[in-house]
């Protein structure tokens, strides 16, 4: 999922970019402290007559509805603007064997949402939020026959607004909204709170939150639905950035043959196939960390006693079963999230900066691993047998041995891609 929202909101009006020269007239006049209520009503007013008459918004690009895989899916992503609700009637007409919609979308204008969501109703379709769905878009959801949030995204409300001649927000009055709001079935007292917020801001509650006040009728984990993550670029270009966002670690390996290249491929074919997306994220990290295991063999010892170190930073702060494959294996991913959650979610970046290390020594190139017994299956042993070897006078070879020892065939084959 993104971390970021980009609020485009609940906006009436979207206009085009145009002249700047009475920007410079009216900004003065619409940022002057001290006048009457009815004065600044009446700028406003101004201000909006005058926006559509010069256009001086730029035109946002047009949301990306397609149809998903098996043809039982819709896929709308991006802001919701002028025609957004036609080109989904003319999708839906044409596929009637559509019973979900997908929304992922910072917001746009309400009468399209509002559209989009009798669309919706008409068709009895369900809604699933895979991401994010803010502002108007929360409009078009609560429309759905059953309304699904994936575990851990959101819901964003505000009050509706008008964008003036230089995008000033012009807070609306939400009768409208509320109305719609209501009629979905959606309690009044949280309508009412949703609006109330102001519209420069972002209200995202909780789940237990959203399922009380009957906006969503339950949060479904990455596996219930395919995968969504690609709506708004299901281009090579866009799985690649999805790739990197999903394992950040990676980006170590930048320009290291077609290894990113493979695995964009790779993810968006799963995508395209319908694969759900938690299952599409576990068969990109064991891939990944196959690749990451490969290149770390072929690093020297020197570099391989700072990567024992890391492993052993990561192992004390590990819950016991990543402990046992952070150690066992070498995994650097699940190091990597365990040093992170020990530093408040801050990506950590020692494992980056010794992966891109061994990247540039060994080429990939799989040197000898030293011959041993296999290591301790409990944390407490591994950890132990760390802190030995970092001790001793061979460390880099004997920690290379420690951490190339994969699992047992029974746990990789639940591990491979499918």
């Amino acid at each position: 999922m993104a971390d970021e929202v980009r609020m485009v909101g609940f906006g009436r009006k979207r206009r085009r970019l145009g002249t700047a020269i009475l920007a410079a007239a009216a900004c003065c006049v619409l940022t002057t402290s001290g006048v009457p209520a009815f004065l600044k009503t009446a700028l406003a007013d101004l201000s909006l007559r005058l926006e559509d008459l010069v256009q001086t918004r730029a035109a946002e690009p047009a949301a990306r509805i397609a149809l998903g895989p098996y043809g039982r899916d819709v896929r709308l992503a991006g802001e919701i603007g002028e025609g957004t609700a036609a080109r989904l009637g003319t999708l839906l007409a044409a596929h009637p064997e559509v019973t979900r919609i997908h929304l992922t979308s910072e917001g746009g204008l309400v009468d399209e949402a509002l559209a989009v969501g009798e669309l919706i109703a008409a068709r009895n379709l369900a809604t699933y939020v895979p991401d994010y769905c803010v502002s108007a878009c929360t409009l078009a959801f609560v429309r759905g026959a059953t309304r699904s949030l994936v575990a851990q995204g959101r819901l964003g409300f505000h009050a509706p607004y008008d964008a003036g001649l230089f995008g000033q927000i012009l807070q609306a009055e939400g009768s409208v909204e509320l109305a719609a709001y209501v009629a979905a079935g959606v309690e009044p007292a949280f309508a009412a709170e949703a609006l109330a917020v102001p519209s420069e801001t972002l209200w995202i509650p909780e789940a237990a939150r959203l399922i009380q006040a009957r906006v969503a009728t339950e949060i479904v984990e990455t596996d219930r639905f395919p995968d969504s993550t690609l709506d708004d670029d299901p281009s090579p270009a866009g799985a690649r950035a999805a790739v990197l966002r999903a394992v950040p670690l990676l980006e170590a390996l930048d320009g290291r043959g077609t290894i990113l290249a493979d695995m964009a491929n790779a993810y968006l074919d799963g995508y395209r196939a319908g694969r759900p997306e938690g299952e599409a994220l576990d068969a990109l990290r064991a891939r990944a960390q196959a690749e990451i295991a490969r290149v770390l063999r072929g690093a020297d010892d020197a570099t391989w006693v700072e990567i024992g170190r890391t492993l052993l930073g990561a192992m004390r702060r590990a819950e016991p079963e990543s402990c046992r494959a952070i150690g066992g294996e070498g995994n650097l991913l699940l190091a990597q999230d365990a040093l992170s959650a020990g530093s408040g979610g801050r990506a950590d970046d020692a494992p980056r900066a010794l992966l891109a290390r061994a990247a540039g020594q060994g080429g990939g190139a799989l040197s000898p691993v030293r011959s041993a017994a296999r290591p301790p299956r409990d944390c407490a042993g591994l950890i132990a047998a760390y802190a030995r070897a970092l001790a001793g006078p061979e460390a880099g070879a004997t920690l290379r041995a420690l951490a190339s020892h994969p699992p047992r065939p029974a746990q990789e084959a639940t591990a491979l891609p499918r």
